[in-house]
């Protein structure tokens, strides 16, 4: 049975999954499948082994114990449905539809049953429900280049392997979309010539030809840096500049502010490889840029995804396939996403995922989570764990485990396994439109999401039509926008063959007819062209480290984060610290340590390394706390701020300090296996 990866990577792989006896005996990547060529990561090819978990929730629950203690009693559907509708129903007579949250996340992105669709949205237009603004991942980059290029859209990264100079910025390749590598080595056997920018030398980075340790958040300087020898050079390309680009004179007296010796100071790069690096830039077409959502979780995200984006404007490299910039392919998929905004009364407000530990106040009467894991993946934990204990809140989760927010729910109603349902995928690092067709019955009573809100619309006596629409009427409309890339894009079509390709040219060239700007060019605005990170403007206080906590080689978030092999490969919450900071506190190699700010902390091993640069430590996102030493996770000291586009989340972009613990005072702790 042919299906499609639902999880929050660029890669959305095509698997094969063999079923026996109704049974799904295995799962493969599709080898037919241009981008997937045969391969799943480390955590999918558990993906089977995850869905017959013995942890795996089976039935609608109802809480026995107090919130938080993650006691309780199995119920029937009929019981789950009549008093969620209840409790709905008296929430929206008394305080107003807006009393209601739908807090949705990326644990899948499926147009139907997830993140990048129409689950729910329809069910809480009807009820008048606040606006979610799902801003976790890449909101701060989606503006900064929608701001230059008109949208998010670039590069197909399948002609990375045409590219001669290949800069890998702010992303992991190896471990965050590892597919991209195929292309890369193409390119590399042909001569091309790889960097990678990154505050961490990841696995990534020790394979590339060269890595430049770059301070965290200083991304947006680099690149006026590089730009700057460009100039230099006399190698920016004049022609398009004039030709295919607006407001170039401004940002050019930008860029002479930033010569590489300022730009080494703020930076921490030597002025050699700045300098090398820009004429290397500056005499190598074409060049392809890859920077991925990590980049941008930091006060200046947005700033500096629009800074970097101006490169290949300035270079010339969008003529040439296997040059310009690549983020995410979401820009190209023009699917109708109808989540019937007319179904609503009125305006009404919008809250943001991020700032769940503020938002979530009295006035918000019913959360609910599907999708997402906010007690684990969430911004200002400690804070978000004292909301979540209110008694006059109605907690539901829609999950496939017992999670850390699982715990804190009044109700929870049990959701199917992506070879459980139906669903339509498309990959944010590829070109291809992917079906998932259910290859075998849902164990217990778990119901695929958009199951559980027709049911439950009928339960509260919803006439609207549109809420009753089946997953395949759903995956008719979202094709049905028209639009020149769907041509020959069916349903039937995508059922038979699995994935599709959009209908664009390969190799595909973006903006060769114009840009979807404003003014149809490629747009260099006005305003600063480097914002500081947080980490690099805050005053000298008592949390001298900078922290990011990049993603997990063995978890996706929080998806297998209770996998026990998973967990055992994952060697637990770990911190990676410079040798000079060590010595300073006096922690040693495998020492358990806590990471702490105002915010709060969590415990971590210490693994002492040059892979992170003084005054740098590094913790990886993906743990659960009620399987972590200490009950906390990274999250626990990152902050609830805004980056400066879109609200963005600035999970790379915190202060910290370590202290040793003792091992008696983590005696108690949970394992860090189940």
């Amino acid at each position: 049975m042919l299906g499609a990866c639902p999880l929050d990577c660029p890669d959305t792989c095509s698997w094969v999954v063999t079923v026996r006896d109704g049974e799904a005996v295995t799962m493969r990547g599709n080898p037919d499948h241009p981008y997937t060529r045969g391969a799943l990561c480390v955590k999918v090819n558990r993906y089977l082994e995850h869905a017959k978990a013995a942890d795996r929730i089976l039935h609608p629950m109802r809480r026995v114990g107090p919130k938080g203690s993650g006691r309780f009693e199995r119920i029937s559907w009929d019981e789950a449905l009549d008093e969620t509708a209840a409790r709905l129903r008296g929430i929206v007579e008394e305080h107003g539809g807006e009393a209601i949250w739908p807090y949705l996340g990326t644990g899948t992105l499926g147009y139907l049953q997830g993140a990048e669709g129409v689950a729910g949205r329809r069910f809480w237009n009807v009820l008048g429900a606040s606006r979610h603004h799902l801003n976790i991942c890449s909101v701060a980059g989606n503006t900064g280049l929608r701001q230059v290029n008109g949208t998010p859209g670039g590069m197909d990264p399948e002609t990375f392997a045409l590219s001669k100079l290949i800069l890998l910025w702010g992303t992991n390749t190896l471990t965050s979309g590892h597919h991209l590598w195929k292309f890369i080595q193409e390119a590399r056997a042909a001569g091309a010539y790889v960097v990678a920018i990154d505050p961490i030398r990841t696995r990534t980075a020790e394979q590339a030809d060269e890595h430049l340790p770059i301070r965290p958040g200083t991304d947006a300087a680099l690149a006026l840096g590089l730009m700057n020898v460009v100039l230099a050079e006399g190698a920016e390309d004049r022609d398009y500049l004039a030709n295919r680009t607006s407001g170039w004179a401004d940002f050019r007296e930008e860029i002479l502010r930033y010569p590489p010796e300022r730009v080494a100071e703020i930076t921490g790069l030597p002025v050699a490889g700045i300098r090398a690096l820009g004429v290397r830039l500056a005499h190598t077409r074409p060049t392809g840029i890859r920077a991925t959502m990590g980049i941008q979780r930091h006060a200046g995200g947005g700033t500096a995804m629009r800074t970097i984006a101006a490169i290949p404007g300035v270079t010339g490299d969008w003529r040439h396939p296997g040059g310009g910039i690549a983020y995410s392919t979401s820009g190209h998929i023009h699917l109708d996403i109808d989540t019937r905004d007319d179904l609503l009364a009125r305006p009404v407000r919008t809250l943001t995922m991020t700032r769940l530990a503020d938002e979530l106040d009295e006035s918000v009467k019913c959360l609910w989570v599907y999708g997402a894991n906010p007690m684990a993946s969430t911004s200002d934990q400690n804070r978000i764990r004292e909301r979540l204990l209110r008694e006059d809140l109605f907690t539901v989760v829609v999950e496939q485990f017992p999670t850390d927010t699982v715990d804190y729910a009044d109700i929870v109603l049990p959701a199917t396994m992506q070879i459980e349902h139906a669903d339509l995928h498309a990959g944010y690092g590829h070109m291809y439109l992917m079906w998932n067709e259910p290859a075998v019955e849902p164990p217990g009573e778990c119901l695929p999401t958009t199951e559980t809100f027709r049911r439950l619309a009928a339960r509260m006596g919803l006439t609207e039509p549109s809420l009753y629409d089946s997953d395949l009427e759903l995956a008719e409309q979202l094709l049905s926008s028209g639009h020149p890339s769907l041509e020959g894009v069916t349903l039937d079509r995508l059922r038979k063959e699995g994935w599709v390709r959009l209908n664009v040219p390969q190799p595909f060239v973006p903006f060769t007819e114009g840009f979807p700007t404003p003014s149809g060019r490629l747009e260099f605005g006005s305003g600063p062209a480097y914002v500081p990170p947080h980490t690099a403007s805050a005053a000298p206080g008592p949390y001298p480290l900078s922290l990011i906590t990049p993603a997990s080689h063995t978890f996706l978030n929080t998806t297998f984060g209770n996998n026990p092999e998973l967990l055992r490969r994952s060697k637990g919450p770990r911190v990676l610290v410079n040798p000079e900071d060590a010595a300073r506190r006096g922690l040693g190699d495998g020492q358990r340590a806590r990471v702490f700010n105002g915010n709060g902390g969590f415990e971590a091993v210490v693994e002492i390394s040059e892979k992170v640069r003084p005054g740098v430590v590094a913790s990886a996102k993906g743990h659960w706390g009620k399987l972590s030493p200490g009950g906390a996770t990274v999250n626990a000291v990152v902050d609830g701020r805004d980056a400066d586009m879109g609200r963005g989340a600035v999970y790379h972009d915190n202060l910290v300090d370590l202290v040793p613990v003792s091992p008696s005072s983590s005696a108690d702790s949970p394992a860090l296996s189940p």
